[in-house]
């Protein structure tokens, strides 16, 4: 009788800690469910057809612990959205910090030179003298937080009809990544009348949502990110891809 109840005590036991365990997050190759990565679409970086830069870094993190990533691409405010409501686990080009109430990680996944767009007959700007300048950009990009002492500026919900602002005068430049810069300048009837300057070179992060499970897949997402930096295996897809390696 008393084996029996050691017995039937020792399978509640391996029971309570199967259960206890069952929401973590795994470091080996069992399944761990699917995972919903977010952003703009850009090409070579983050694709609508999941091909990219960002996509394959992102892959090589989250696979090998066990995740299916799939990948969609949507306007940046509606990615952080999708994210703040839990409709995706996180939106990929953040900057540091950016947004109240999400998580970032420590490590960055990837840099991009931020630029500015003109007329060709404005003045060539520099970082230090943007203050001087009536600047535009997409809304909840927030580059008044990491731009210096910028003064007048003005959030816009999309790039069309970019170009004839600056045209007409109602802004002085446009501020972005270059690479949606150059998409925005392959709009121009006259791309010789415009000018892209790059100003500086920003960090590139995930946003996950500042739950247990987002989290869970942060500290996933650091000590991968850790492993793979120290292996080197970032490298040659930084080299496929044609993008500076981020992490020398």
């Amino acid at each position: 009788m008393r084996l029996a109840w050691l017995k039937l005590l020792l399978c509640c036991c391996l029971l309570g800690a199967v259960l206890a365990g069952a929401g973590e997050l795994p470091e080996g190759k069992e399944q761990a469910g699917d995972i919903l990565l977010v952003g703009v679409e850009r090409k070579g970086h983050t694709g609508a057809d999941a091909r990219g830069l960002v996509w394959e870094v992102l892959r090589l993190v989250f696979e090998p612990a066990g995740f299916q990533v799939h990948t969609s691409t949507v306007p940046y405010t509606r990615a952080v959205g999708l994210v703040a409501r839990g409709d995706a686990d996180a939106w990929v080009g953040a900057y540091p910090e950016e947004t109240t109430g999400a998580l970032f990680p420590q490590w960055h996944y990837a840099a991009e030179v931020i630029g500015a767009l003109g007329l060709a007959s404005s003045p060539i700007p520099r970082l230090e003298d943007l203050g001087n300048f009536r600047l535009a950009w997409i809304r909840g990009y927030a580059f008044d937080k990491y731009l210096p002492q910028l003064h007048r500026y003005q959030e816009i919900q999309r790039y069309n009809g970019a170009l004839a602002m600056l045209r007409v005068g109602h802004a002085d430049y446009l501020i972005a990544a270059r690479a949606e810069l150059e998409s925005v300048l392959a709009w121009a009837e006259t791309p010789d009348a415009y000018r892209i300057t790059d100003l500086t070179l920003l960090p590139l992060y995930p946003g996950f949502a500042d739950t247990p499970r987002g989290r869970e897949l942060a500290a996933l997402y650091d000590r991968r990110m850790a492993e793979l930096v120290r292996s080197g295996e970032l490298r040659p897809i930084f080299a496929r891809w044609q993008q500076p390696y981020p992490f020398d």
